[in-house]
């Protein structure tokens, strides 16, 4: 498995969709995934700290996880069939390992709260991963981040 964080969250200027952006941690290469908007927010309002005066889903899945006595250990984009990222949710309960297939988006916006480890499978990356021909890192990092995702092809990139 490769851990990633989060490098940005772009809007499609094409859908109504969003592309969340993991980066491999200590390497070049990029994998953009297509969520839809109401994930896109719950990722965001997260990242930026913003508080809601009840829980998001993805707060009421932390709370239940929790007060279950569970704890998520990592999230996995584990798979890229027909088009389509597949994800697992990794908890432990009660000393047990439990996998919880679920969506990419919904995942991230779970760890993102719970503050776990991202990682992708190295099939997947190796498979869709983007290594861009610039450098996203400079000064001008908004600039080519947008560059970068502009130059996307829509068409070519599997949904969530």
């Amino acid at each position: 498995m490769i851990e990633v964080k989060i490098a940005g969250i772009q809007v499609s200027l094409t859908s109504q969709h969003r592309v969340v952006l993991l980066k491999e941690i200590d390497a070049d290469r990029y994998l953009p995934i297509w969520i839809g908007p109401f994930e896109a927010e719950a990722i965001n309002f997260k990242l930026q700290q913003i508080e809601t005066p009840r829980p998001m889903t993805h707060d009421l899945l932390k709370n239940i996880i929790e007060t279950l006595g569970g704890a998520v250990q990592y999230i996995v984009v584990s798979g890229l069939h027909d088009n389509t990222f597949y994800a697992r949710i990794v908890v432990d309960s009660n000393g047990q390992e439990i996998e919880i297939d679920a969506r990419p988006s919904d995942s991230i916006a779970l760890a993102v709260r719970v503050q776990a480890p991202i990682y992708v499978d190295e099939q997947v990356m190796d498979q869709v991963g983007i290594v861009p021909e610039q450098d996203l890192t400079g000064e001008d990092q908004d600039t080519a981040f947008d560059e970068f995702l502009s130059g996307l092809n829509i068409d070519d990139l599997p949904i969530h």
